[in-house]
């Protein structure tokens, strides 16, 4: 327990000065961009003349320089205010309130799904290299991350909602039907069921891949002639030596891949019309609303540390020599 909190507090202290460069250089990269909530607000109403235009510069702030309008914004992120949608008309923290839990919800099961079957298809392959099992799990794999996942969306969408009708064709859950408890939740996981296919089949691929060279390797170590030395059983090596050590680099390619999860999410939304978080960011972008867009990628990049937070707990466990050392220094 010791080790894992010396490991967290020091992730949490290098993780600040990461954060405060993604939201600096965050901020100047928007407003190196051309146009702003203003422009894209008079191209909705057909235009405006010029005392309209200097009163909603005004009234949204961006009348003000550059550094000052950053040092504002860098103090309202200090007491956690992500300032005030433009286009929504609404504060940033609300709307992320609002769309963050379906997102994370298609997210976690997309990841536990592709996470759990890559690993065990990735012990069946790897425990017999060469195979025809391992041939056929291999190049099905590669086939699969080949395959776009919007285009696997509307493959999906096609098949079990157009034809066979044994799914719901989009959205997160029936709209105004009154369900509570256990029949939402049903509903719920109809209607995420597509989409956290077409998500976790090109991240499951992935983590095949890498299960099957890591088990391919673990098993030419001495440690595992050591176990059957020790007249251990095949499945007890299998599971709690040789997949342990491979478990590894799975375990951290799933911290890296957590922030093209999210990214992926944008287009899986899009294409099920999920309101989520990437549709948010979406439409923060048609809007050219800098103030949400600035909010969605902040929570993005903390979400992003949440995870690793997560991971380096976890390869701490699976590794104690991670532990000792942070202890150590």
């Amino acid at each position: 327990m010791k080790r894992a909190l010396l490991l967290l507090r020091r992730r949490i202290i290098s993780s600040i000065p990461v954060l405060l460069i993604v939201v600096i250089f965050s901020f100047f990269l928007l407003e190196s961009a051309s146009g702003d909530a203003v422009d894209a607000y008079l191209g909705s109403i057909g235009g405006g003349d010029a005392a309209l235009i200097r009163s909603l510069r005004e009234s949204y702030g961006l009348d003000q320089s550059v550094l000052a309008r950053l040092w504002l914004y860098l103090s309202s992120l200090a007491r956690l205010d992500l300032g005030w949608s433009v286009a929504f008309n609404r504060p940033v923290r609300d709307l992320i309130v609002e769309r963050l839990p379906n997102t994370l919800l298609l997210m976690g099961s997309a990841t536990a799904l592709s996470f759990g079957l890559g690993s065990a298809l990735g012990i069946l392959a790897g425990t017999k290299p060469g195979s025809l099992r391992d041939r056929f799990l291999s190049i099905g794999s590669l086939i699969i991350y080949a395959i776009p996942s919007f285009w696997l969306g509307l493959v999906l969408s096609i098949l079990f909602s157009v034809k066979l009708r044994w799914l719901p064709i989009a959205g997160i859950e029936t709209i105004a039907s009154g369900k509570t408890g256990l029949s939402r939740v049903l509903d719920v996981a109809e209607h995420l069921a597509l989409p956290v296919g077409a998500l976790a089949f090109i991240y499951l691929a992935l983590f095949l891949r890498i299960m099957r060279s890591g088990m391919a390797e673990a098993c030419k170590l001495d440690f595992v002639l050591f176990a059957r030395a020790k007249g251990l059983s095949r499945s007890r090596i299998v599971l709690r030596h040789v997949a342990r050590n491979a478990l590894l680099p799975l375990v951290t390619m799933l911290g890296l891949q957590s922030a093209a999860m999210l990214g992926g999410s944008v287009v899986i939304e899009s294409v099920f019309a999920i309101p989520g978080f990437g549709r948010l960011a979406q439409e923060a972008v048609n809007g050219r609303d800098a103030p949400l867009l600035m909010g969605i990628i902040v929570t993005s990049a903390v979400l992003v540390i949440c995870v690793n937070f997560i991971v380096d707990l976890v390869y701490a466990a699976l590794d104690p020599r991670i532990g000792a050392s942070e202890g150590r220094a």
